[in-house]
């Protein structure tokens, strides 16, 4: 199971700068005018539409000086609380594209035919680094090797 998070993390490290970044912009953009629309049409006990869409699309186009309002006028306890559940979904959606870039198994994403099934040099104590025959990149069969040195070549020839 640790090879699916490791796989995982090492698929997305890019993906988590982009997913702070992008839930920054959300908060900023998206969230603040909403919460702050939907602050200043509840001031009266009923949700009043009409005030908040005006409100909405007039807080919309600079979300900076909504955010200085929602501090001034006392909104904060309606913006983090609408920040929270869009972060839950947020985060819930994050998690399931997070969930899906695991890997399916322990070899995914390594190369068939490499040397990457060895670690740490052990292939050298059968295999050569210098000469010998080819095998793979840095890989040779040593041909003044006691014992079996037969080589199995699978592939094909295209002959056009």
């Amino acid at each position: 199971m640790n090879y699916k998070i490791e796989g995982a993390i090492k698929r997305n490290r890019k993906n988590f700068i982009i997913f702070a970044i992008l839930w920054i912009f959300i908060a900023i953009v998206f969230v603040s005018p909403f919460a702050y629309s939907s602050y200043m049409a509840g001031l009266e006990g009923k949700m009043n539409l009409e005030l908040f869409f005006e409100v909405f699309s007039k807080s919309i186009t600079n979300p900076f000086e909504t955010i200085a309002n929602i501090f001034s006028q006392g909104a904060t306890g309606t913006y983090f609380s609408t920040l929270l559940i869009v972060t839950i979904f947020y985060s819930i959606f994050f998690f399931i594209g997070f969930v899906r870039s695991a890997p399916k198994n322990e070899y995914s994403d390594i190369e068939h035919g490499s040397s990457d099934w060895s670690q740490r040099g052990e292939q050298y104590q059968i295999l050569n680094r210098d000469k010998g025959i080819i095998l793979a990149e840095g890989n040779y069969l040593p041909v003044d090797k006691i014992g079996n040195v037969n080589v199995l070549v699978v592939g094909r020839i295209r002959i056009w």
